[in-house]
């Protein structure tokens, strides 16, 4: 647990560090992050968007897949479970490591 403890540390840390770039989490930019957050959030999540299908197919899956057990994913709001669960609905194949 302290492990994951530091790594969100050190996640937070880039985050500041970074200051006003765009963020990007697996090769994902802000912008398909921002596509896929309607489909993320525990209330109310929707079928993932054209724009948001578009971001997965050029994100890096099995690093997304080991965000799974993060923390620093629902601090932002984001639900892992639903985020684990667009790849299939934009009907891309999820990694063997996931």
């Amino acid at each position: 647990m302290a492990a994951g403890k530091f790594v969100v540390l050190m996640v937070m840390v880039a985050l500041m560090v970074e200051g006003s770039r765009a963020m990007t989490l697996c090769d994902m930019n802000d912008e398909g992050l921002e596509a896929c957050k309607p489909s993320v959030r525990q209330l109310n999540p929707v079928d993932p968007s054209p724009e948001c299908c578009k971001a997965l197919k050029g994100a890096d899956l099995p690093c997304l897949c080991s965000y799974k057990n993060s923390v620093w994913l629902g601090s932002l709001g984001i639900d892992p479970k639903l985020a684990l669960d667009l790849p299939p609905k934009c009907k891309l194949q999820m990694p063997s490591v996931c």
